[in-house]
């Protein structure tokens, strides 16, 4: 591994005080290796494709009061992604329900989205979940036929091969994160730019 390549894929802490650690997660690093080099519990999952901000606690109080946050849907956060196809509408809103991979029952789920830009063929969306479903966001948009750039399990298998020739990873990056402080009870907000190989991609 170049260093450059280690750079890349470092591991960021954004913010870390008695109660709380939130990093800035690199896209092909496990949440349980994250838990594992900062020390803190999870309490809500990033898949490891994807990159952006994730909160951890550190310790059983604030583990107990950052999930009852994510269960009660009280938390805020938003996702950029690259999607294929361009969007006919401004924003809306996608209630069908999904299933966790690979198979099991389907639940409900709400994905909030709105276009942020658009190029020909594609379109740059910003994700905000209601609710917290394994891969909700990559199969809401594949079944409004827009799947997310690079995906692997829910983009088109005909075309995997040509995005990953162009865009070596999933396009998905979750690039802010609000929560109530479990200690302080203040609401405090992270942010994570998006990554510079897929802002490169977009230039």
């Amino acid at each position: 591994m170049t260093v450059d390549e280690k750079r890349k894929n470092k591991l960021q802490v954004l913010f870390s005080d008695a109660s709380i650690v939130v990093v800035d997660k690199p896209s092909g690093i496990d949440v349980l290796q994250v838990a594992s080099e900062t020390g803190g519990i999870l309490v809500h999952r990033l898949d490891k494709d994807t990159s952006g901000v994730m909160v951890l606690a550190k310790n059983s109080t604030a583990e107990l009061n950052l999930k009852k946050q994510f269960e009660e849907r009280k938390v805020i956060k938003k996702y950029l992604a690259l999607v294929h196809g361009e969007m006919k509408e401004k924003g809306g809103l996608i209630t069908t329900p999904v299933q966790r991979y690979p198979k099991d029952k389907l639940r409900s789920a709400i994905t909030e989205w709105k276009v942020i830009q658009k190029y020909p063929q594609y379109s740059v969306l910003e994700l905000m979940p209601h609710t917290g479903r394994t891969h909700q966001l990559r199969q809401h948009l594949k079944s409004i036929g827009h799947p997310i750039v690079a995906d692997p399990i829910y983009g088109f298998r005909k075309k995997l091969k040509d995005d990953l020739a162009w865009c070596p990873r999933l396009f998905l990056h979750a690039k802010y994160l609000e929560i109530t402080h479990p200690t302080t009870f203040e609401m405090i907000h992270f942010q994570a730019d998006l990554p510079e190989e897929l802002q490169n991609l977009l230039h």
